[in-house]
């Protein structure tokens, strides 16, 4: 083994052993925004302030113009936190911001798409009428497709005194909470694992003298702004703590480049393990310790412990079926694509019928023989590497030419892939999975097809790689678009891994071979 792969390795071994922290998520735009204004004082955040400025768009805008359905939140909150605020350049980013707000196309102007963010239709509207009462007569957009569905949940959640501790509704509790009595704050302090949620659940008791909530809140917030990495006080992530999503994630992404059983990672696998089937519980797990059980984490987990040899019980996943396929959370608005691709591998593993929800993940695909609908990443590339990989499980001789061709001509001329205007680390890592799966199946012709893709791949990561650098881009789906970053750096390097001792390695524990 050559030295930079012991070297991922080694990196590996380091993220893994660090997960015991909580997790380790980017920065987020709305987020800090909201924790920026419900705390009202520009004194002693002036940092905030000025990477809040600095991360606007030439347009105007926060977010990446690749994917504009997830700016507006960023925006909206960026410019309300702005708004009067002295430092220098606010005021022309607020003007900027303005104009970018009515020259942008409403993507709720008459439906709400398949992949909105996290609570768009709470959050965008109450973002909207702030703006309205704060900036009369500008022309924004109003999202008009939003307002039912925020008036159902309003009535709905109007109906209920207290929403326990990790009720999936308390993430967005920032945009519809008027009383801390609606919030109930888990024992990290937090309202529903979010930080614009908890700054606002603060600033409430700040007005009630709840001296005992803001020091929960406060010492929350600071370890979720370390969280970040940025080093910056009052820069907060999209969520956190992600201390199940984190190790599960990461410990299925080495299943996908064969890394799950390497000697070299065992003992690190085996304590996050360990902990994984000390916390599956009968109703299963959430992304984190003290929020709602969901199936997408649930599944994840089970497939992680049964990869592992263990032999857990099924029966946590049946909460969340309905009918043929399976509900992230009960009540959400539209099913989720990967969250039955996870159900799927889950059941596959574990030896358990999957008819009905193959048949899902199957209906699924676009034209091209891919998955692009998905509700948690802005990628096709991820939901499409997962998939390939359940429907692959337990069938040696499965193939899918359609999926191949798709995956090898979406390759750009630079040897990377990315659903963007750029190839990424992270979703060129994603093809390689994919090409993993396919490759043992293949026949000669397609074999070769894929080593050539491989070695242009290798190309392009090798000129781009660099050891314990952290990932920069946000592709996964929550307020705004996020990045977990040891989850993303993990599937950096394990793709890397993988592309590196393509043609010299058989999928063994990976693709295909049967549990």
């Amino acid at each position: 083994m050559n030295a930079l792969s012991e070297q991922i390795l080694s990196e590996l071994r380091h993220l893994l052993s660090e997960m015991s922290d909580g997790g380790s998520v980017g920065p987020s735009v709305y987020d800090t925004a909201r924790a920026l204004q419900f705390r009202g004082n520009v004194t002693g955040r002036q940092d905030a302030y000025a990477w809040l400025i600095a991360q606007q768009q030439a347009d105007g805008g926060w977010g990446s113009a690749d994917f504009p359905l997830f700016r507006h939140a960023p925006t909206w909150a960026a410019l309300l936190a702005l708004h009067g605020d002295p430092l220098p350049g606010a005021a022309d980013a607020v003007q900027a911001a303005t104009r970018f707000l009515e020259r942008e196309p409403d993507p709720y102007a008459h439906t709400v798409p398949e992949d909105a963010p996290i609570a768009a239709e709470l959050i965008l509207p109450q973002l909207c009428g702030e703006a309205a009462s704060l900036l009369g007569g500008v022309a924004f957009p109003r999202h008009p497709a939003l307002l039912p569905l925020r008036q159902a949940c309003l009535v709905k959640l109007g109906a209920v005194a207290t929403l326990p501790s990790g009720h999936p509704l308390l993430h967005s509790w920032e945009a519809w909470g008027t009383s801390l009595t609606t919030a109930c704050p888990d024992d990290d302090g937090s309202i529903g694992i979010s930080p614009a949620a908890t700054a606002a659940c603060r600033a409430h008791a700040v007005t009630q003298g709840s001296t005992p909530q803001v020091g929960r809140a406060d010492a929350y917030l600071l370890a979720a702004s370390r969280a970040t990495r940025s080093g910056i006080e009052g820069v907060v992530p999209n969520v956190w703590p992600i201390n199940v999503f984190e190790p599960c994630w990461s410990l299925y992404t080495l299943h996908l480049a064969g890394l799950f059983a390497h000697p070299a990672l065992a003992e690190a696998v085996r304590v996050i393990v360990a902990q994984l089937d000390a916390r599956l519980g009968v109703r299963g797990l959430g992304p984190a310790l003290h929020f709602a059980a969901d199936a997408d984490d649930t599944a994840v987990a089970l497939c992680v412990l049964r990869l592992a040899g263990r032999d857990p019980a099924v029966d946590v996943l049946r909460h969340f079926e309905l009918g043929e396929l399976f509900v992230t959370f009960p009540g959400e608005r539209n099913a989720s694509v990967s969250t039955n691709i996870h159900a799927l591998h889950a059941l596959r593993l574990l030896g358990k019928p999957a008819a009905g929800t193959s048949a899902y993940v199957e209906a699924n695909r676009n034209p091209h023989g891919v998955w692009d609908n998905e509700k948690w990443h802005v990628s096709w590339l991820y939901p499409t590497a997962h998939a390939v990989a359940a429907l692959a499980q337990g069938k040696p001789q499965w193939r899918d030419e359609r999926a191949l061709a798709a995956l090898l001509q979406a390759q750009r001329d630079d040897g990377g892939w990315g659903a963007g205007r750029a190839s990424t680390f992270e979703e060129t890592a994603y093809a390689l999975f994919a090409l993993y799966a396919m490759d043992r199946s293949e026949e000669p012709t397609g074999r070769r097809r894929i080593a050539q893709a491989v070695a242009r791949a290798r190309e392009w990561m090798l000129a781009r790689h660099a050891a314990h650098a952290l990932p920069q881009t946000p592709l996964w789906i929550g307020k705004e678009l996020y990045c977990p970053t040891r989850v993303v750096r993990v599937a950096e390097l394990a793709g890397l891994w993988l592309a590196l001792g393509w043609g010299r390695r058989v999928p063994a524990e990976g693709a295909g071979a049967a549990p």
